[in-house]
């Protein structure tokens, strides 16, 4: 049996102290009253009946009315679906609040952005970077998100596919996907290990997306889309390899260059063809 606190996988789903821990209670305890409830847990009598009453606001719990009133948990599988779809109904709520300012803050904004663009130079245009972590798999979503036709992706392990699932999976859906992973021989075991099990969820999961192992080693990795041949779109996000960096000091460039991200495609293309092998090697 696992050593975690219950009340953790519960604030894990933003709820407070005190709600995580009156909810964990009732999951154990079933059916109870507030003053029980309290008693059982540890909760400040003054405080118990507005956890009582945010947990049913979110609804996770029922109340029943009586004297005194009775508190009931849903399932847990019911609590899930609940927490899912607050937090959709606040992601909706903040898009809406966004696009109520989008007005009013595009032209507060919109000619002070101009006006200093006018003086950036072409080679500051080429690229911007991005922290290799959360910032860089942000934008390596945002980048599955608005790919048109096609996105590609070059990498040793595919350690960060976990961050990125979802907007991968919905690019599966809606656009051409490969995956070109360096050849197992040139990492080490751990990395070894987690490219094996990623390449196998990727197989099972989404048999549509192509995949290939780069015989010689990755000069760089990273994900780009919407490659051009009249190199008129396109937008790639990579680092370079520097073995002796660790990731959390290193970052990511992106750039919306298209005459760089079909010079990326030609290089992708050229590996996928003549260095690379379709079966996971042995």
């Amino acid at each position: 049996m696992s050593a975690r606190d219950p009340t953790d996988l519960l604030e894990r789903l933003d709820l407070k102290e005190y709600e995580a821990t009156a909810l964990s209670h009732l999951l154990a305890a079933g059916r109870s009253t507030a003053p029980d409830i309290a008693e059982a847990t540890g909760i400040p009598k003054a405080r118990i009946y507005g956890v009582l009453d945010t947990l049913a606001d979110l609804g996770y719990i029922k109340v029943y009315p009586g004297r005194p009133k009775e508190y009931e948990p849903k399932s847990p599988a019911t609590i899930l679906d609940r927490v899912k779809e607050n937090r959709r109904q606040e992601y909706e709520r903040r898009r809406r609040e966004v696009e109520d300012l989008r007005e009013e803050f595009l032209a507060e904004f919109r000619p002070r952005y101009e006006r200093a663009d006018d003086d950036v130079s072409p080679t500051a245009e080429l690229f911007y970077v991005v922290d290799v972590g959360d910032p860089s798999e942000s934008e390596t979503r945002k980048l599955y998100a608005d790919a048109d036709e096609r996105v590609n992706v070059i990498t040793n392990s595919f350690a960060y596919f976990d961050a990125v699932e979802p907007a991968f999976a919905d690019a599966v859906d809606r656009v051409d996907v490969d995956v070109l992973f360096l050849h197992p021989r040139h990492l080490p075991d751990e990395k070894r290990e987690r490219q094996a099990e990623i390449v196998d969820r990727i197989a099972a999961e989404y048999p549509e997306v192509g995949i290939r192992f780069s015989e010689e080693r990755l000069p760089w990795r990273g994900t780009f889309a919407d490659p051009s041949a009249t190199y008129d779109s396109g937008k790639a996000i990579f680092l370079v390899e520097e073995r002796d960096v660790p990731n959390h000091k290193r970052q990511a460039a992106i750039t919306e260059n298209g005459s760089f991200v079909a010079g990326m495609q030609r290089y992708f293309d050229l590996v996928w063809e003549h260095e690379s092998l379709a079966e996971y090697p042995d």
